[in-house]
């Protein structure tokens, strides 16, 4: 067995090893292709930025408001329509951000990669899991949902 378990890892290494070089070729032409048609995908790119913004810090903003409420279920049900609100103007404009500074970073080819760029890049990945951990470390943690009526909420 242990004689078939090494032949299925040599195995996969020599996939790996033989296709790394045709995939670094596509890679190297599909850069090249973008760098020569920069303009275009400048817009693209910076729309993909608006929508990955949208989604990872609306989802964030959305699980921070529910992990909230297990904590402040008053506060919650009294104020959530502003709340709702507020993260959604908060979430708009710091994805609006990340896509012109995606789209302002990429004017020039000659300049890319750039430091703005790749900041760009990881602030739009890290804000969300950022939100996440100060929310865990705040004690803002998952629970089960638990129904509050009317009277318990002291409406």
């Amino acid at each position: 067995m242990s004689r078939s378990g090494s032949q299925r890892r040599r195995e996969i290494v020599f996939v790996v090893v033989g296709a790394s070089t045709p995939v670094g070729i596509l890679a190297v032409n599909a850069s090249a292709f973008v760098m020569q048609h920069l303009g275009g995908f400048r817009i693209a790119i910076a729309l993909c930025a608006l929508v990955s913004g949208l989604s990872l810090n609306g989802l964030t903003a959305w699980a921070l408001l529910d992990r909230t409420q297990r904590h402040a279920p008053q506060f919650i049900a009294e104020y959530r329509s502003w709340l709702v609100a507020a993260g959604l103007v908060f979430v708009a404009a710091i994805s609006a951000l990340g896509a012109y500074w995606t789209y302002e970073s990429m004017q020039d080819p000659r300049r890319l990669p750039n430091l703005y760029a790749v900041l760009t890049a990881l602030w739009l990945l890290l804000l969300p899991v950022l939100m996440t951990v100060i929310a865990r470390r705040l004690g803002i943690g998952a629970s089960r949902r638990v129904p509050l009526t009317r009277e318990e909420l002291g409406s």
